[in-house]
């Protein structure tokens, strides 16, 4: 059987492969709690902004057009709203916590979990505070999925009860709070990076 028919087959393919390069490049040593932290860290956040980009690259601009030709005889957006948002609003909102989780988990393996969130004690004269910005962008973010995304993406979906004069406010602060997610992502994985890397200048 091909395990790449179904997503299950090919994410456990993926843990498979990863697993066996871990054991075929492997010095001895034993396993690194701090790569598995960061390694799931990476791979949430990359569910979780590549989720945000999806929506706002892709989705919001997608509705607005089948919005704009339902008139003429277009599909509307019924099929996004109905089967993609949602879905895909699970996945967001669960992977924006699980990167928020496991990157406090490699701050906190690290011992820095407190000096990054304080900015070395609000002395900014590390690479530990470069990634504080990062883990407070993303904290801010994260309460922006939870706070003002997913409350008013219910309503736009009818997930919940909502009137009709609610739906474009609903539609305005889900929409100001993604593209906010969107503007802050971006310095945040560059103070990611720069951890290990030192900032760009």
């Amino acid at each position: 059987m091909n395990p790449l028919t179904s997503i299950t087959g090919t994410i456990i393919s993926g843990f498979i492969l990863a697993i066996l390069i871990v054991v075929g490049l492997s010095d001895g040593t034993g396993v690194s709690a701090l790569e598995i932290a960061v390694w799931a860290h990476v791979l949430a956040g990359v569910v979780w902004i590549g989720l945000l980009y999806y929506f706002n690259f892709v989705q919001v601009p997608a509705v607005g057009q089948a919005l704009a030709e339902a008139d003429k005889g277009g599909p509307g957006a019924a099929a996004i709203n109905k089967y993609v948002a949602p879905r895909a609003l699970l996945w967001f909102r669960w992977g924006a916590v699980a990167t928020w989780i496991t990157g406090a988990a490699a701050l906190g393996h690290m011992k820095i979990l407190v000096p990054a969130f304080t900015f070395e004690n609000f002395t900014f004269d590390s690479n530990v505070s470069v990634i504080g910005v990062g883990a407070w962008l993303g904290t801010i973010m994260l309460f922006n999925v939870w706070v003002l995304i997913w409350p008013n993406q219910k309503k736009i979906l009818g997930i919940v009860k909502a009137s009709p004069d609610e739906i474009p406010g609903a539609k305005k602060v889900a929409l100001m709070a993604s593209r906010t997610n969107t503007l802050l992502s971006i310095p945040m994985l560059m103070c990611m990076t720069a951890y290990g890397h030192g900032l760009p200048f």
